[in-house]
């Protein structure tokens, strides 16, 4: 087994459990892509079972912190099975759900999704990537499906020297596919739809969007950056009596107008813009139009903390926007899935915002991913996604 020895004083956040190491830590030592390594302090006490990655800044990721754990096809066999058993412990209203979310369920670099009876999965990491096979039969095992499908096609994968690649790992079938959540149904492409295919992390947001929306009785309903329509949906289901929703793709824009149909509500109800958000919402203001209701949902603006100042400026930007247009005790539903900007500063951004947009309002809740992304003790990265929903006084 070929080991990595760190530098003095580095060995901190392994022994709080904290699952990556980065380049600017090991002292000595290497390994192939995927290898797992011994990971010692620099005074050579064992700290972790890891695995190397040769170009990637975060140059191991841990698999175990447990000396006497073999890594092996049992021990993926038995974290896959565990990882899928503790998804029967949460509240998910829905056919589709996560079942790994990588460092959090002790499989970093590893995304798996299911949508009914098939599975789709991202190795998005040279660790995951070396133990691809091992790990698509425990998957399959531990949750007795037979149908694969790979979307390891992210950008991540570069970073680690990887090339994208898609398709089946297993068995075949449609890649269109109807996903049943709460009270409405969503249809979703697993091969070009975004991530896995689609946001599942958002599932519980818009069950509560719905609910505010029937709570409060909402007519004009906007959703910024929609997607295939899930918030779209969600606010007409509630009984809105419109929804404005923007996105920059016509694909996605094509797939969430027949998300409206699917679940009965007529077209009337529902108006698509492919236009740019920011310049929408100027727009708007500038025609004095007011909403019930906003949802800003935007694409991960700093994917890292070195990107937060530039992101801070845009999120703010399109927040001091949109209070301008919240109608009096109009509601936002704003959010972060930027890694690189913490709760606490998405808070300081959406209350600056408000503050230039000279509006005041409640902050009624603090949101963020369903259960099945779940976010753990030693690994506080795991909370990328955030929410407030603002009620303006």
């Amino acid at each position: 087994m070929k080991t990595i020895r760190l530098r003095p004083g580095k060995e901190r956040s392994l022994l709080r459990r904290h699952p990556w190491i980065f380049e600017s830590a090991i002292a000595r030592g290497a390994a192939d892509a995927g290898e797992t390594v011994r990971v010692e302090s620099h005074e050579g006490q064992f700290l972790a079972w890891a695995a190397f990655s040769p170009v990637s800044k975060i140059r191991a990721r841990v698999w175990s912190f447990d000396e006497s754990q073999r890594i092996d096809a049992a021990f993926f066999k038995l974290t896959c099975a565990r990882a899928v058993s503790a998804r029967t412990r949460f509240d998910i209203q829905s056919d589709a759900l996560r079942l790994v979310h990588g460092e959090s369920d002790g499989l970093p670099g590893l995304i798996v999704d299911r949508y009914g009876d098939t599975l789709v999965a991202q190795f998005l990491c040279a660790g995951a990537e070396r133990w691809k096979a091992v790990l698509a039969d425990a998957l399959l095992a531990a949750t007795g499906l037979t149908r694969l499908y790979e979307r390891s096609d992210a950008s991540g994968r570069e970073r680690e020297g990887l090339p994208q690649v898609s398709g089946w790992l297993s068995g075949d079938g449609p890649v269109e596919l109807v996903l049943r959540e709460h009270d409405w149904q969503l249809a979703l492409n697993i091969a070009t739809g975004h991530k896995t295919g689609f946001y599942l992390d958002q599932r519980d947001s818009r069950k509560k969007f719905a609910d505010y929306t029937r709570r409060l009785k909402f007519d004009r309903v906007l959703n910024c950056y929609c997607y295939t329509g899930g918030f779209t949906v969600a606010a007409l289901t509630g009984g809105a009596a419109h929804v404005t929703s923007i996105d920059s793709s016509a694909p996605a824009l094509q797939q969430a107008t027949a998300n409206v149909a699917l679940n009965g509500f007529e077209a009337s109800q529902a108006t698509f813009m492919d236009a740019d958000v920011n310049a929408s919402l100027r727009q708007f203001g500038a025609e004095g139009r007011t909403f019930d209701a906003i949802v800003l949902d935007p694409p991960k603006f700093a994917p890292t903390v070195t990107h937060a100042e530039r992101a801070a400026r845009a999120y703010k930007d399109i927040n001091r926007l949109a209070c301008k247009l919240l109608s009096p005790a109009g509601v936002l539903f704003t959010y972060s899935c930027s890694g690189g900007i913490s709760a606490d500063l998405f808070h300081k951004i959406v209350a600056s915002a408000a503050i230039d947009a000279q509006v005041d309002g409640y902050i009624v809740e603090r949101l963020g991913g369903a259960p099945d992304h779940p976010m753990t003790i030693n690994f506080p990265e795991g909370e990328y996604l955030k929410g407030l929903v603002v009620m303006r006084k």
